[in-house]
């Protein structure tokens, strides 16, 4: 087979599309993924509520969504994904009032920062991000609609509120009871409501508070309503995908699907999706449990595609908990795979001229890749679709099967390829010189090697990359980023460490087993692995070993911080 046949093979085999499914949480199971308008999807997903910093439990949101995002354009559809920010909210009031911040300006400047979380956990930007103070007039114009059809009612003061039992099918989508709608998840206990369970649509203002003109007095919006009109704004009454974590199943989603049915009886959403929550020690992470760890105080430490590692290394329905060991663990994996990929770079290097770019060797004839590799390179494919198209199967994506199979196969044919020591990468530049001027019947094979190599990085860094795990960095960039995150958390400076190596480098010399072994074990245990080579000592990052249990770091505990001292602290951080 020349060269052209086998491309336009490999070209047939990517335009394969496997039958993409996705669990649905108001049928209960897993269907067939079917869009409204063939070859395109559009895709709602609940944001943050901007009056903090984001823990790893919106990160966990905001990447089982891009990978979806991902996917989805991977599949070919055409993704309008719409992502909103709650900048106008109770507990952005509260927060504001505590520290004497202005509380749009306070959510303006948290929005920031969870944009700039987001771009470090490699979240691609959505379609469009609308703020609810942004929306005030699509958010007035639904409820006057779902006022005027009748669900709705203004009580005395200025509130607006729905009225659930005019709501035939209230708790379709969570299986809750009006009884549920209880106070707490943002739901007051009003006695001007007619049923408990009614909630607001509309606020009338309070003293000091931001506010908005509208048919009833000036207030705000109630915390569901937004999303129903930005999300019917942007993508119409009817759409694919609404997304979120699964504590917004009720009330919000349920509240959410109850009101846009009521100001617009066509309105539909086809699938609607929720992720599981990061726990600690077994309790939902969260700011009211002070038990939550933000992500910047996690990529303070780790890397951040360890985190992203780390958030997709479950099934994203089921619960993650968080332990010190999965982060040490997914930065481990995550080290390996971009150890093997800078060794294999480094042997493709010695072999980047014209006629391998041109898929043709020195006689002119092409160099056909080894079966091992077409195997690999198949199956790395056919693997990665099978998983995602089921579900977004992404735990042991990464850590099992096709993909550590063809991990495997780049670091063997590397070593082929890449000597260890100088004397023999010279010896295989020689050869590359031999290649051009005799064509050796061995540099043949090792072209073909060459070829088997490429084609399987290049299917490894797709793979990579539509999960968000390819690194705009070098490989070499990455690998540095993780050794500095090790050392920080060794508590050890690269000089001390130099220091360290050269002085047990001076025990092996002097014969001083001991010292050496001990040296080398107590920088284990703090994370740093030393590898002998030859004279040469060479260090990366391991897992520590366990010393008396494992160690995590105190949750944040934001709810017992002075407010002078939080003022302070986000002064500091804005200053």
């Amino acid at each position: 087979m020349d060269a052209e046949r086998r491309k336009e093979t490999r070209k047939k085999g990517q335009k394969k599309k496997l039958g993409f499914r996705i669990y649905n949480t108001m049928s209960k199971k897993v269907e067939e993924f079917k869009p409204l308008v063939p070859g395109k999807v559009g895709m709602y997903v609940c944001g943050v509520t901007a009056y903090d910093f984001s823990h790893i439990g919106h990160a966990r949101a905001a990447v089982v969504f891009d990978i979806l995002f991902r996917y989805l354009k991977h599949l070919g559809y055409e993704v309008t994904y719409v992502r909103n920010f709650t900048d106008i909210d109770d507990k952005i009031i509260n927060r504001a009032n505590e520290i004497g911040e202005d509380p749009l300006s306070l959510s303006s400047r948290f929005c920031k920062e969870y944009l700039a979380d987001m771009e470090t956990l490699h979240c691609l930007p959505p379609t469009h991000q609308p703020c609810v103070t942004e929306h005030m007039k699509q958010i007035i114009d639904m409820i006057a609609q779902i006022i005027e059809n009748d669900f709705a009612y203004v009580a005395e003061g200025g509130d607006v509120f729905f009225s659930v039992e005019k709501f035939e099918n209230y708790g379709q989508l969570s299986g809750q009871k009006r009884e549920h709608n209880r106070a707490g998840e943002r739901v007051a206990v009003d006695l001007r409501k007619s049923h408990p369970a009614d909630f607001a649509l509309w606020k009338a203002s309070k003293p000091g508070e931001p506010s908005w003109d509208s048919p009833w007095g000036r207030g705000r919006p109630g915390w569901h309503i937004e999303c129903s009109a930005m999300s019917s704004c942007y993508l119409t009454s009817k759409f694919d995908i609404h997304g979120g974590g699964i504590d917004l199943a009720f009330p919000h989603h349920e509240n959410e699907l109850t009101q846009s049915t009521a100001a617009c009886q066509e309105s539909k959403i086809s699938y609607w999706m929720h992720n599981g929550h990061v726990e600690n020690n077994g309790d939902k992470m969260s700011k009211s449990l002070g038990n939550f760890f933000t992500i910047r105080q996690v990529t303070e430490q780790y890397h951040p595609l360890a985190l992203r590692y780390f958030l997709m290394s479950a099934h994203y329905r089921s619960p993650l908990n968080y332990t010190i060991t999965q982060l040490e663990n997914a930065s481990d994996s995550i080290f390996n795979i971009y150890q093997a990929l800078l060794t294999c770079e480094e042997a493709l290097s010695l072999f980047r001229d014209e006629s391998l770019n041109d898929d043709v060797g020195h006689d002119g004839k092409s160099e056909e890749i080894t079966p091992d590799a077409t195997a690999y390179v198949d199956k790395l494919r056919d693997d990665f679709e099978t998983k995602l198209s089921d579900d977004l199967k992404t735990s042991h994506l990464l850590t099992k099967g096709a993909f550590q199979e063809a991990l495997k196969f780049i670091k063997n044919a590397a070593g082929k390829l890449l000597k260890e020591d100088q004397e023999k990468r010279q010896q295989q530049l020689l050869a590359v010189e031999s290649l051009k001027e005799n064509g050796q019947e061995n540099s043949s094979q090792q072209l073909s090697l060459v070829r088997s190599l490429s084609e399987t990085e290049k299917g490894m860094r797709s793979v990579l990359d539509i999960v968000g795990l390819l690194s705009d960095h070098s490989y070499t960039e990455v690998l540095q980023q993780l050794k500095q995150k090790a050392l920080k958390r060794a508590g050890v400076t690269e000089s001390e460490l130099s220091g360290l190596i050269e002085e047990r480098a001076m025990a092996r010399k002097n014969n001083d087993r001991e010292k050496s072994d001990q040296m080398r074990d107590e920088l284990e245990k703090k994370g740093i692995f030393l590898m002998d080579e030859g004279e040469e000592t060479l260090w990366r990052p391991k897992p520590p070993k366990p010393a008396g249990g494992e160690q995590k770091p105190r949750p944040a505990q934001i709810s017992n911080i002075s407010k002078q001292a939080l003022k302070a602290e986000l002064e500091k951080t804005y200053s």
